[in-house]
């Protein structure tokens, strides 16, 4: 399931995705639907990013390049008049010598094929350049949308928080209405409603700025869709951290650095070529206007000491070459930091996760119930009653920011090895 280069910066994008997510390669991007789903999401990014597009255009830049590298030396056309023009026997033209010569450059020590070379590793290096801006893309992408989801769970925690205290103000109204509770109880009950109101407003008002977030991934300012589709309660299954690291060693993430290697290895192939002398030809056809006779002429010339002068050259290659590896190691060891971070989160929060749903709420759902009962009939006072209907809302709260963490979690796990989790 890992990825594979393909030609084309589209085709590339759709094969991750589709590898990533098992999304149907005839699933329309533009999305006019109410209900938006991560694959729709992720399809229209792939589609519609600019930050992806740009690949493209350094592809056409390096092959453009390559073309112009992989030409010969060009050959010249030289014309070359003598004694014209002088004075006693070489006035006018009698005396004339007009060589006509071509001449070029015989490249030595294989420098266009190392030029190539070097081009080709930078070409290649882009394709490991799309992968991991990619990954990063979609990765943002997947925090923004369980974000979103977030929202939504929490406007409907605030929905139920509200409905709840509009019940708790209209049974308090009840009771102070035959004297059994004092009027600063319904004042209290009606600002809780006050409050509970507010903050679903604001929760709205988050997710609207969420939407336009998730559009912006596309190019889309104003979001159609209304609804985001996914259940933030699903993690589905994870291997182990040991196998989880040794996916990170094969990532875009790592594979940039060897394709900077193998960039640096050509770039010292071709200093060392460099250093190699060119000879430089000459031939052509002379002749004599005095005897009108023609005679051939032939040359050659190669610089002197031209290895000594390209030492400095091949050196400052080897040294950029030589402190990829040590950036490659750097990089590494803050991979399996972030992994290990990661992999231990998505952990503890899916534990968090499993006690909440299974031990603590039905509990707190249980004493709330049993509490509104004793409070009806007078056997808890209006603050237990309060403190009941927050424990269960905070520990619901609780509950949704430990799903949460866990899936942000797990979208980094997913960004630096380069595969999703089996869902």
């Amino acid at each position: 399931m890992r990825f594979t280069t393909v030609n084309g910066c589209r085709t590339l994008y759709l094969s991750v995705v589709l590898l990533i997510s098992g999304l149907s390669p005839h699933l329309g991007y533009a999305d006019t639907n109410i209900n938006l789903t991560l694959k729709k999401a992720i399809a229209q990014t792939l589609e519609r990013n600019p930050n992806l597009y740009q690949y493209s255009f350094i592809k056409d830049d390096y092959s453009a390049q390559r073309q112009t590298q992989s030409l010969r030396p060009v050959i010249g056309l030289g014309l070359e008049v003598e004694n014209v023009a002088g004075s006693g026997d070489t006035q006018g033209i009698d005396s004339a010598e007009t060589t006509l010569s071509l001449s070029s450059v015989i490249e030595m020590g294989g420098k266009r094929q190392a030029r190539m070379s070097l081009i080709d590793a930078r070409l290649s290096g882009v394709q490991w350049l799309q992968q991991a801006a990619t990954l990063d893309v979609l990765g943002k992408l997947t925090q923004v949308y369980v974000g979103g989801l977030v929202s939504q769970a929490n406007i409907a925690l605030a929905n139920d928080a509200l409905n709840l205290s509009r019940s708790l103000f209209e049974t308090i109204k009840v009771r102070a209405a035959r004297g059994v509770t004092p009027e600063a109880e319904v004042m209290r009950a009606q600002a809780a409603v006050t409050r509970a109101e507010i903050r679903l407003a604001a929760l709205l008002s988050k997710f609207e700025r969420q939407k336009v977030s998730l559009g912006s991934f596309w190019g889309e300012t104003t979001p159609q869709f209304i609804k985001l589709t996914g259940n933030l309660f699903e993690f589905g299954t994870s291997e182990s951290f040991e196998q989880l690291y040794t996916r990170v060693k094969k990532s875009p993430a790592i594979e940039v650095f060897a394709s900077a290697e193998r960039i640096k290895d050509a770039e010292v192939t071709l200093a060392r070529t460099n250093g190699k002398s060119d000879i430089t030809w000459q031939a052509g056809i002379k002749r004599f206007e005095e005897t009108d006779d023609v005679a051939l002429t032939a040359g050659f010339s190669i610089p002197l000491f031209s290895n000594e002068r390209n030492r400095g050259e091949v050196k400052a290659a080897l040294a950029r070459r030589n402190a990829l590896e040590y950036a490659r190691l750097d990089t590494l060891l803050q991979l399996h930091t972030k992994l290990f971070a990661a992999y231990s989160l998505r952990q503890q929060n899916i534990e968090a996760v499993e006690q909440t749903q299974n031990a603590s709420i039905p509990a707190l759902k249980k004493a709330l119930n049993l509490t509104r009962i004793g409070y009806e009939k007078g056997r808890y006072s209006y603050l237990d009653l309060i403190t009941a209907q927050e424990e269960l809302l905070a520990t619901k709260q609780a509950l949704i920011d430990a799903a949460a963490n866990a899936l942000i979690s797990q979208t980094l796990i997913e960004q630096l090895t380069s595969e999703a989790f089996s869902q």
